[in-house]
């Protein structure tokens, strides 16, 4: 099963920067996360229900400015957006398997790809 997300998401330095910000109801990383999340479950909406998955995320970048763990950091909003969609029952390590990742530039079209694997238990 694979889906495919347009554009990129927050680097963790973005994620991290946001974290720190915001006083009272004015969150910028809960606003962040629950964006980035909906955008993932909205797409998963449509794949199947798993047990426990593999993942391969595909990270296609506009170039390469970025360091590879900074891009990584929007991993988060993936497994907590498979999980709101139902994909998967929670993002414990009891339903996530091996997590991979693979980053590339592709300076027409940015995404993030994301391959899922049932396993077999």
């Amino acid at each position: 099963m694979q889906i495919e997300i347009a554009g990129r998401f927050p680097g963790l330095n973005d994620i991290i920067d946001a974290a720190k910000k915001g006083k009272g109801k004015y969150q910028p990383y809960a606003i962040m996360k629950e964006q980035y999340t909906d955008i993932v479950a909205w797409t998963a909406k449509k794949l199947p229900k798993f047990n426990k998955i593999d993942i391969i995320i595909w990270w296609y970048e506009p170039n390469a400015s970025r360091d590879p763990d900074n891009i990584m950091g929007g991993q988060k909003f993936i497994f907590d957006g498979l999980k709101e969609a139902g994909v998967i029952p929670n993002d414990t390590q009891k339903h996530i398997g091996d997590i991979s990742h693979k980053v590339r530039v592709d300076r027409q079209n940015p995404r993030i790809v994301i391959d899922i694997r049932e396993v077999q238990e």
